[in-house]
């Protein structure tokens, strides 16, 4: 069976930085533990990263989120030391969701793909969805453990929004 772990935006400013979280924090273990994992078993992991410019809060996303974070070449937009294999992919997002990164997994021929990390009520939903409009027939799943949203609440209807969508939920 081949599969991909896609590890959505662990990046310092939504863990520590500008955006972070207790909840962020909390998952980084788990998240590590699930990369091993993937690695052990010879299974392909791929790293997306929110990437923004300078002119962040002139874009629409910045006029409603309007925090300034993951600036291209800055300590926040930078994946977590923690997490972050020597010569892995990393994927660049401009945006929550990325018709891009789900062409790219569609030329790999995965069985399943995986996905986690942040946020699940925002990029990890945004993802795992255009990945299953993409591949229907693939097996896409989201690790709920391994994953964390702006607020509990929000979390948990990113997770009854995915699984109404055919998305397999993990670690609940």
């Amino acid at each position: 069976m081949k599969k991909l772990l896609i590890v959505v935006d662990m990046q310092n400013d939504f863990i520590t930085g500008s955006l972070g979280s207790a909840q962020a924090e909390l998952i980084v273990p788990k998240v590590k533990e699930k990369i091993e994992a993937y690695r052990n078993n010879g299974w392909d992991v791929l790293f997306t990263r929110d990437t923004h410019q300078d002119n962040y809060l002139n874009t629409q996303e910045g006029a409603l989120l309007p925090v300034v974070h993951c600036v291209e070449g800055t300590e926040g937009h930078a994946i977590s030391e923690a997490l972050l294999v020597a010569g892995s992919e990393v994927f660049d997002k401009p945006h929550f969701g990325s018709l891009e990164l789900a062409k790219k997994v569609a030329q790999g021929g995965y069985d399943e793909v995986e996905l986690c990390g942040l946020c699940t009520d925002i990029c990890v939903v945004s993802n795992a969805i255009i990945l299953k409009a993409e591949l229907p027939e693939t097996r896409i799943t989201v690790d709920a453990g391994c994953s964390a949203g702006v607020s509990e609440e929000s979390h948990n209807a990113a997770l009854l929004t995915m699984k109404m969508c055919q998305v397999n939920i993990i670690g609940e």
